[in-house]
């Protein structure tokens, strides 16, 4: 019999989180506005600006994160209506090629709305789907649970790394 995959794995930003899920709705629900206020402390003349070679800006980070949620959105939609869903992974660097041209305030809106809107269904569909198995070819099986915690992790990571900026 195989061992389980540990949590770690199947969620690179476990270590973010609280001990509690119930901390996992309000840590979704607050990312935006906690990302507004980063936005508004760099300003305009820091938004755009790599803190080191190779790196991206806060506002191609705030790209990125909109990026994400559209995938997250698709991921915890196909997670529910299908059984046994095997998740489809993307190259985030590919994606990222466009990201110079898209400013700050339309990342963060577009993040916004879309946040908004997964929220609705993660409220909904928590309490009776947490358990709702699905693989990630590259992590593994796990829950819809997992990318709910992913996805919140996912947040605190790079709300982490853009207050350093500020």
């Amino acid at each position: 019999m195989s061992q389980p995959t540990p949590a770690a794995a199947l969620n690179p930003y476990a270590r973010f989180l609280a001990p509690d899920a119930a901390s996992l709705e309000t840590v979704l629900a607050a990312s935006p506005s906690a990302l507004a206020e980063i936005v508004e402390a760099l300003g305009p003349d820091r938004i755009s600006v790599s803190p080191a070679p190779g790196k991206w800006s806060p506002a191609q980070v705030l790209c990125h994160l909109a990026d994400c949620e559209l995938a997250f959105a698709f991921r915890l939609r196909q997670t529910l209506a299908e059984e046994h869903h095997v998740l489809q992974p993307f190259d985030q660097d590919r994606w990222a090629t466009h990201y110079d041209k898209i400013p700050a305030n339309q990342a963060l809106a577009a993040f916004t709305a879309m946040r908004e809107w997964n929220l609705i269904l993660i409220r909904q569909a928590l309490s009776t789907a947490a358990a709702k198995p699905v693989t990630h070819p590259e992590r593994g099986s796990m829950t819809f649970l997992t990318l709910v915690e992913t996805m919140a992790g996912h947040d605190l990571n790079h709300i982490t790394q853009l207050k350093k900026l500020v």
